[in-house]
This record gives C-alpha cells, sequence and structure tokens, in this order.
C-alpha cells in the first residue's frame, strides 16, 4: 500500500532502495535548504527565517560564542552539516544529516571541513511557523538516539525554552521555561541564560 507523503518533503529524484545517503545530498542542487531524516528529504521549515527568529539565532550564538571563547567547545550555526552516522562514517552509508540553527560540539575529532560528524553535546532549534509535528519528532528521536546531551526548542514568538537533558539513554524534558526563568545548561557548563533579559529587546 502506498503511504502518504510526509507534509513537509519536497519533490526529489527516485533513490535506490527508497532512502538517500549523505552522498547523494552531496549532489543536489535544491533552492530550498533540505535536510535527510531516516533517508528522506525534509525542507527546512524556513530557507529564510524570519526576522525574529534571526535575532534571537544571533542573540544566542554571540553569547554562546563569547562564554566558550578560549574552551574546548566550538559554537556553529546554520548552514552548518551535522551528520550522524550509524556504524560506518562513509558518506554513502549515512543516511541522517541535519542543520540546526545552532549546535555546540566539545569533541574537535566530530569536525572536518564539511561540518560535524557524530552528535553535537547541545543542538537548539528556534522555531519557525513552517516547522512540522513530524520534522520536530522525527529529529527529537535523532537526537536522543545519537545521544545529542542537550536539546534546545526555543519558541521566539511566544518567548519559551524547553530543554531535553539526557539522562540514561532517554530524553527528560525541564518543563516550559519562560520570563523570570534562567536557563543554566548541563552540557556546557556554566553557560546560564536569564530569559527575561534576553528576550527584553526581541520583538
Amino acid at each position: 500500500m502506498e503511504t502518504e507523503r510526509e507534509p513537509n518533503t519536497v519533490e526529489e529524484p527516485k533513490a535506490a532502495y527508497g532512502l538517500y545517503s549523505y552522498a547523494d545530498y552531496l549532489t543536489w542542487q535544491f533552492e530550498e535548504v533540505v535536510e535527510l531524516i531516516k533517508g528522506k528529504i525534509f525542507k527546512k521549515a524556513a530557507a529564510a527565517p524570519n526576522r525574529i527568529h534571526q535575532k534571537v539565532s544571533v542573540k544566542l550564538v554571540s553569547r554562546l560564542y563569547v562564554f566558550l571563547e578560549g574552551k574546548k567547545c566550538q559554537v556553529y550555526d546554520a548552514p552548518f552539516d551535522v551528520r550522524f552516522p550509524k556504524g560506518s562514517k562513509e558518506d554513502h552509508k549515512i543516511h541522517d544529516v541535519v542543520q540546526p540553527d545552532i549546535c555546540v560540539i566539545c569533541d574537535p575529532e566530530k569536525l572536518d571541513d564539511r561540518g560535524c560528524i557524530g552528535a553535537p553535546d547541545l543542538i537548539v532549534e528556534i522555531l519557525s511557523p513552517g516547522n512540522s509535528k513530524t520534522e520536530l519528532k522525527l529529529k527529537y528521536e535523532l537526537y536522543e538516539s545519537h545521544g545529542v546531551r542537550e536539546y534546545w526548542i526555543i519558541h521566539p514568538e511566544n518567548q519559551n525554552v524547553l530543554i531535553y537533558t539526557l539522562i540514561n539513554g532517554k530524553y527528560v524534558p525541564s518543563g516550559l521555561l519562560t520570563s523570570g526563568d534562567v536557563v543554566e545548561s548541563t552540557a556546557i557548563e556554566g553557560f546560564k541564560l536569564d530569559l527575561e533579559e534576553f528576550f527584553g529587546d526581541i520583538e
């Protein structure tokens, strides 16, 4: 029986065995920014993120960059490929490639000229109107299964943050954090974010 197409997948060339790999990904010339999850193509929620999304991203990247300067961990923002290999690191055997809005990598061995191969320590996704529930669910499962230590979801319009912390291989949610709360990262020791102050000039 034919399965229903995922709501945010893009028109795509025919894949061998129905799955795409990072080797395929490197050959594409889509106008949209795309990601690869479980061998399927997904359109990035917003190829040109809105102003508030960009303001939150730039502000958080700046805070992380200053905090991490001189330390082992490094922060990167999109577009930046993160590949999640299962066993083999060969391009044609990697079926998960995403571009998180922000990520922090503390193991320099995971970095190469093409981005990151393996799980970042922290991933931040900033929601846009185009984000689908399917995309969020698949990314949650992907990050949890590959051992991303901390996963932040920021809702810029509502000015709140949800944090998932990996404990014994499973994500534990923080509960919704908003103005008046101070976010303290467990993956990036010592990094804190006063949400009232952080969101204060974002409008």
